[in-house]
């Protein structure tokens, strides 16, 4: 037993050495990292799809799924570079995928690159990626009791997207709920609301965005 938790210490601090890596990597060529974290279905992809029109000629999105290159299609219809990383079953992407995913797939000069994690609200939480930061991304489809379920995902956020609000009065689910158990968990955490089909209902998030990708820069000169 104490060898197996001295195995996964051991791969878990090579990855947080290869996160770190890229973290500079990334910072240095003037590259804003987000991690988008979710269940299957939350709607990562559609909130990427429906921010690709703003973001064209900025942003590259690198796909992790455990099978199939769809959603990589979906964003590349959208208007979007996108790179598929294939798991095969692993749970999550680790640093060392998006170190050999960027030797096939040159970012050139985006100023964004957004990665959409494992379908998982579990294991994507716990590794870094070199981003800047992650969001968490919960449909209100899933319920109001995910960000008490789940409080390590939103814990090791810097923001919570509340996705399909459309479908609010057809299910029963308490927004305002998630919002304040997401808060008990992570006062610091940034909340919006999204809804399908609503072209406008991203800007805030993206303006958000632009605004800590501005900072940072600013902060490192």
């Amino acid at each position: 037993m104490s060898k197996t938790i001295q195995l996964e210490k051991k791969v878990q601090s090579k990855s947080a050495e290869i996160a770190e890596e890229l973290h500079q990597f990334f910072c240095e060529r003037g590259i804003f990292v987000v991690n988008l974290i979710g269940s299957p279905g939350a709607g990562k992809t559609s909130l990427l799809e429906a921010m690709a029109p703003r973001l064209k000629g900025q942003a590259a999105v690198i796909e992790g799924d455990l099978q199939t290159d769809e959603d990589k299609q979906r964003i590349e219809k959208a208007g979007l570079p996108a790179y598929e990383i294939n798991t095969v079953g692993a749970c999550h992407l680790d640093a060392k995928m998006i170190r050999a995913a960027l030797d096939e797939f040159p970012l050139g000069k985006v100023k964004y690159l957004f990665i959409e994690n494992i379908g998982n609200l579990v294991c994507p939480a716990g590794f870094a990626l070199g981003e800047d930061f992650k969001v968490s991304i919960i449909s209100v489809a899933e319920g109001h009791d995910k960000p008490a379920k789940y409080p390590t995902a939103l814990r090791n956020s810097r923001a919570m997207v509340i996705t399909k609000t459309d479908l609010l009065p057809y299910i029963p689910c308490d927004i305002n709920r998630m919002e304040n158990d997401a808060l008990a968990v992570n006062p610091d955490l940034k909340l919006f609301r999204t809804s399908t089909g609503e072209k406008d209902s991203t800007n805030a998030f993206l303006d958000w965005i632009a605004q800590e990708a501005e900072s940072r820069h600013k902060r490192l000169g």
